[in-house]
């Protein structure tokens, strides 16, 4: 694994980036953790995130979506009392909202997140169709997680000089100033009084900036980690229709745990609306021209929007949002990862 090679998993970022903000900021400012986990053979995966925004800071929204590789969805939305940030260490550590927290053990090396309360219980097929689904059945849910990073953290706009450029304008406004890193990490949940003991795999996302959407027109975003501790990531946007450049940057870890920035050469761009079994192959090609194909096939949904019936103040073919979890092969070693899809409905098949 990597995190045995590399002593200092920061990448150069500054401690003080992994502590949260403890006081309100100003208005637009959003600090945020949110992880995507992956049970290592695909039982089920889960996103859980905090977002603390600076208009509603005594209530920090929180985001749960847990499914199941048979269908089975359990999601929550909405806000909590917000607790206090301050961990046993007396920095800012913790982001926490009602039955939801994330806690900062060790900056860049380990971190927990905990869970205990009511969730919705609803299937892929049916929040695909319809996202604000009416929570008719409630079940209670529980979790105890323990992440360990696994590689240094990723900076959008790191790995490319292109990359780079295309982040200092309007494209780097749909993201926020943020880092990525990968982990593996063992836990317990329960569900409906039913606990599952479990290894997964997984991606942490510390964001905490303004974000801003307009002009967004979609993207694909891709991540995992091996357990021969090789990794790769990608985050790209679709063609502009200005033929201005558009932002893509990807990265690869390869066995000697040395990673290297890479371009995309195939993305598998967001064309219809699954739960699960969607071929989702891609290629890479790094900065020494090397060719790297990882095949991949989703096997479960955690959360879409399905594109039918948009708000009214919403601008016209506005991009569907897939998140979703994937199984990745490379070079024959199977992993599960992570993968979030955007694209506008005109050119999708729905």
């Amino acid at each position: 694994m990597v995190a045995d090679t590399v002593a200092d998993l920061s990448g150069g970022i500054p401690v003080d980036r992994e502590y949260v903000l403890d006081a309100r900021p100003e208005d637009g400012v959003r600090d945020a953790v949110n992880v995507w986990i992956e049970e290592e053979n695909g039982l089920f995966a889960m996103r859980v995130g905090v977002e603390a925004v600076a208009e509603q800071w005594d209530r920090h929204e929180m985001w749960l979506d847990i499914a199941f590789a048979d269908g089975r969805l359990y999601s929550r939305r909405g806000d909590g009392e917000t607790q206090s940030a301050i961990g046993p260490g007396g920095k800012p550590t913790i982001r926490a909202t009602g039955p939801m927290r994330f806690e900062c053990v060790e900056p860049f090396q380990r971190w927990t997140v905990r869970f205990e309360g009511p969730v919705a219980e609803t299937s892929a097929q049916e929040i695909l169709e319809d996202p604000d689904f009416e929570e008719k059945k409630w079940v209670d849910v529980a979790f105890d997680i323990d992440m360990q990073m696994a590689a240094v953290p990723w900076q959008p706009g790191t790995m490319t000089p292109e990359a780079a450029e295309a982040m200092g304008g309007k494209q780097g406004d749909f993201m926020s100033p943020r880092y990525e890193q990968l982990f593996h990490c063992t836990g317990k949940l329960t569900v409906d009084g039913k606990t599952h003991a479990f290894k997964a795999n997984g991606l942490r996302i510390r964001r905490t900036g303004f974000r801003a959407f307009a002009g967004f027109t979609g993207h694909c975003w891709m991540s995992a980690i091996f357990p021969d501790g090789r990794g790769f990531g990608v985050n790209a946007y679709p063609p502009r229709d200005d033929g201005e450049p558009t932002y893509e940057e990807a990265w690869v870890i390869d066995s000697d745990g040395r990673r290297v920035g890479a371009r995309p050469v195939e993305l598998p761009w967001l064309r219809t609306l699954v739960t699960g079994g969607e071929a989702v192959p891609l290629v890479l090609e790094t900065l020494d021209g090397k060719r790297i194909a990882i095949d991949g096939v989703t096997f479960t949904n955690t959360r879409s929007r399905g594109g039918h019936v948009l708000p009214p103040d919403w601008p016209k073919d506005w991009p569907i949002v897939q998140q979703s979890h994937a199984f990745y092969t490379w070079d024959g070693v199977r992993t599960t990862g992570m993968i979030e899809r955007s694209s506008k409905p005109s050119v999708m098949d729905l």
